[in-house]
This record gives structure tokens, sequence and C-alpha cells, in this order.
């Protein structure tokens, strides 16, 4: 699972379609036998439902905007000639490898994207090294955007301590840091900075 930062740099737009058509293997790291063992002993949640049950919960999870393009691309296939035994199957087994996989190509693209700060790139680079495919699911969940809040605040403080920086320009950033949320400094550095530039 580790791949050097300058490759992952240099070649990200080649290499994320590659890892969408990689095997499951490069995914994620294969379970120990404790706990395959640990689910057996306590039964599967999707063991007592049926064909109907099993295909909502999968569209449950391809109308999750989070879901990637394996992810789309497995359900889209199980809806289409799944049965039950391959649905439940895939729920308990494949889907987790599924994710671990699109989950790698964000990072991917994370690290690649000219607009990703230093605590962001940080951050990749240590889950890319060492991170365990739950670990990465938890910080696409909630940590990347804790790390882009404060690139982004340190951006906003970069353009207020720029001389050139406009009277109106300024006084909108001084706004974003007013408020003070990820969707305020965002929402300046996509698009309101440049509506006051504009």
């Amino acid at each position: 699972m580790r791949l050097t930062r300058v490759t992952l740099t240099v070649a990200a737009g080649a290499l994320a379609p590659a890892l969408l058509l990689s095997t499951p293997s490069f995914a994620a790291p294969v379970p120990p036998p404790t706990a395959v063992a640990a689910a057996s002993d306590t039964g599967s949640p999707y063991d007592g439902m049926d064909i109907h049950d099993l295909r909502i919960t999968i569209l449950r999870i391809l109308a999750d905007p989070d879901s990637g393009r394996r992810v789309t691309q497995e359900i889209n296939e199980l809806l289409d000639h799944g049965t039950a035994e391959e649905i439940r199957a895939w729920l308990e087994t494949g889907h987790p490898l599924a994710q671990a996989e699109d989950d790698l190509v964000a990072l991917t693209r994370l690290l690649a994207d000219p607009d990703s700060g230093k605590r962001v790139i940080r951050e990749v680079n240590e889950l890319l090294d060492h991170g365990t495919a739950e670990e990465i699911r938890a910080w696409l969940e909630t940590g990347h955007r804790l790390a882009q809040f404060e690139d982004d605040a340190v951006a906003i403080a970069r353009i207020l301590a720029d001389p050139g920086t406009s009277d109106a320009l300024r006084a909108a950033a001084s706004a974003a840091l007013d408020e003070y949320t990820p969707e305020a400094l965002r929402h300046f550095l996509e698009v309101g900075r440049y509506e006051v530039d504009g």
C-alpha cells in the first residue's frame, strides 16, 4: 500500500484510474483470522435480510455522495444480476475492499491537488505511509475537514498579509475569518474572493 510521494505527485492523474481497476488485494489488508472467526461467531447483520432488504441496503450506499467509482460500479453490477447470496457476501467483505480502494484514490487526488495545503499534504502522506483502511476512512470523513480548515485559515491570513490586497478583498477575507467555520473559509477561497476581485 506504500507509494512514494514523488510518484503520487507526478503521476496522480494516471494513477487514479489504475487504482480503480486494481485488484482487491491492493485496496486493503486481509483481515486477520481472529477477526473472521469473531464475525462468524456473532453472525452478520445481513443474514436475516431478504433480497428486497439487501437491494435497499446497497441502494443507500449507492446514494451516498462519498461512494467512489469502484463501489458504484460493483453495486450497479449487483443490482443488474446479483443474487441475495452475492449481495450479502459483497456487503460483508466486498464493500470494505472496494471502499478502501476508492479511499486510496481520494488520497491520491488530494495529494496531487495544487489547492491542498501543508497540513492536508502532511496528513495524507502519513496515511499513505502507514495508515490502515479504517484510519484512512476516518480521516476522509472527519480529519480532512479539520486539516482543510486549518490550511484555509492560513491561506486567508496570507491574503490579508499581502500589501497588494485590495480593501474590498481584505474586507471579504476578514468577514470570512470572523465567521470562522470550515464552510465560510472554503466558500471565500473558492468563490467569494473571485466575486470581490471580479
